[in-house]
């Protein structure tokens, strides 16, 4: 109904947020020719010429929470819970992974998911799995559950452990419990595809990670990081090492696969 309403009122593009629109996009799009659509955060397979989309390269800055985590790991174990296993969240849990083993290659990173029937609004079942990880000795989990995330975070807190956590400055809401996260420049996102929508472009797919300012990490963003609650704040050491890798994938000289293509 929202979409119809605004291609109803007029609009010349429309921009759409979040994975619920893959369906609703084959049957609007078609209908209306002269409007141009923007996807955030997905993309659909034989999609109209009016369809265009905006994707994030998640597993780099995920990538960087492994640097830091291997970096302060005490036990030599570290965990991540994601909310389902499907392609798609292995940016995330594997590239986490793939930058722990790239620090300290004997390191154990305990991969489990959320699940259920609502894999990504269960805080009860996420805080399960952290609770569980750190019982087996995982002292950093990083958290890619959505709703979930807080369930890990109380848990951070009950057990004592740290987190990192995905999207938005998450370390407000625990307190000394939260190290980093991966930022998710949505704005950056719309405003580089909207131009090139404006100048002519045809079915675009924008992908942007680090190097275009689409994927960030508190460690990075040097002018906010004092004040914003993260335990990266207090280790300068980890945050260079992590600025020091970011430019490696920037410019090129790390080369990172996308875990969602993986065979």
């Amino acid at each position: 109904e929202n979409v119809n309403a605004a291609v109803n009122e007029g609009a010349d593009i429309v921009v759409l947020l979040g994975f619920e629109f893959n369906d609703i996009i084959r049957e609007v799009a078609p209908t209306a020719p002269d409007i141009q659509f923007l996807m955030i955060d997905q993309c659909i397979d034989d999609r109209p010429e009016n369809v265009h989309c905006a994707v994030f390269r998640e597993y780099e800055a995920s990538y960087l929470m492994g640097v830091a985590a291997a970096m302060m790991t005490e036990t030599g174990k570290v965990g991540v819970v994601g909310a389902l296993d499907i392609p798609f969240l292995h940016r995330y849990t594997d590239g986490y992974a793939q930058g722990v083993k790239s620090v300290k290659p004997d390191a154990s990173v305990d991969i489990r998911w959320v699940g259920g029937e609502s894999p990504f609004a269960d805080p009860v079942r996420a805080k399960e799995q952290a609770v569980a990880m750190n019982a087996a000795g995982a002292d950093l989990i990083f958290t890619a559950t959505a709703g979930g995330d807080f369930g890990v975070f109380e848990a951070a807190k009950e057990k004592d452990f740290k987190a990192f956590s995905v999207d938005v400055n998450q370390c407000p809401n625990a307190p000394g419990h939260i190290v980093d996260m991966t930022l998710k420049h949505v704005d950056t996102a719309m405003v580089q595809a909207i131009g090139e929508i404006l100048e002519g472009g045809k079915q675009l797919t924008v992908s942007l990670g680090l190097k275009e300012g689409g994927m960030s990490a508190m460690a990075l963003e040097e002018d906010n990081i004092a004040g914003s609650g993260c335990l990266i704040a207090d280790h300068p050491e980890v945050a260079a090492k992590m600025r020091e890798v970011a430019a490696s994938i920037e410019d090129g000289s790390l080369k990172l696969e996308d875990p969602m293509f993986a065979k």
